[in-house]
């Protein structure tokens, strides 16, 4: 799995400037569609900074063993580093491509804001099945279309415009898995049936604009790429302040929207 938590530098800025924002919400929302009672052990794949893994092992049976994992080192050394004295959680640096499982070992998968990251998401959603048990539970969630996530777009026309025609800083993959119907025909191709999506809309209210600004920019692979390309992430931070006061006010007020699918192995 190539993703970009693979090349994450800042987690820290992903954690305390974007978790409280919106992906505390979106991590809610996801566990409790899970029952306490999964046909077996739980996988979380992409797990990042811990978000997800932390309500999940709240959420579980303290009896059901969890797994979470992710590509990046960095990531998983930082989510164990701020859920260390949390028991119940084994921590596993693992590719979503070629899980270090064997065949039907869990009840459940999950995966928050991680499947779109990976090059072949056909082969990670078959992944994910081969270690699922008949009837075990894939859980995850995708960005909806740029133009439903308020904040995202302000910060994507910064950068556009900052750099015209670079197809690194322009980097659509988060919000290019929307459509119901491709998610389906993914699905369906790797043995998922009672296949459920959906859009879940969480509002951002009273938020500082400038947090989140640092959030979408140190808290992302971007950053090294602006570094690299000689311009300060501080004057870029500034520029994606004044966007997102422009479009949000101040304190900001927006949305965020993503889908949310729930399938069983078949």
């Amino acid at each position: 799995m190539v993703s970009a938590s693979a090349t994450f530098s800042g987690p820290q800025y992903y954690d305390n400037c974007l978790g409280p924002v919106w992906f505390d919400s979106y991590a809610a929302d996801l566990v409790r569609r899970l029952p306490q009672h999964p046909p077996g052990d739980v996988l979380e794949i992409a797990c990042g900074t811990g978000l997800v893994t932390q309500r999940l092992r709240e959420h579980l049976d303290p009896s059901l063993r969890l797994v979470a994992t992710d590509l990046s080192k960095l990531m998983l050394d930082y989510a164990r580093g701020k859920l260390g004295e949390r028991t119940g959680i084994e921590w596993r640096e693992a590719d979503a491509l070629k899980l270090p499982f064997e065949d039907g070992r869990f009840g459940a998968v999950v995966c928050g804001f991680g499947i779109m990251f990976v090059p072949d998401r056909a082969a990670a959603l078959k992944e994910a099945r081969r270690v699922l048990v008949e009837g075990g539970v894939l859980l995850f969630n995708v960005w909806d279309r740029l133009e439903n996530n308020s904040a995202a777009a302000a910060n994507a026309e910064v950068l556009e415009s900052l750099f015209p025609g670079d197809a690194e800083i322009r980097f659509r993959a988060p919000w290019d898995m929307h459509d119901f119907d491709f998610l389906r025909g993914l699905l369906a191709g790797a043995r998922f049936r009672e296949i459920l999506i959906e859009t879940k809309r969480v509002a951002i209210e009273r938020a500082d604009p400038r947090t989140i600004a640092t959030g979408q920019i140190r808290g992302t692979p971007r950053s090294a790429l602006i570094e690299k390309r000689g311009v300060p992430l501080g004057t870029v931070i500034d520029k994606v302040t004044t966007a997102l006061e422009k479009s949000g006010g101040t304190p900001y007020d927006g949305f965020a929207q993503a889908v949310v699918v729930e399938a069983r192995a078949s």
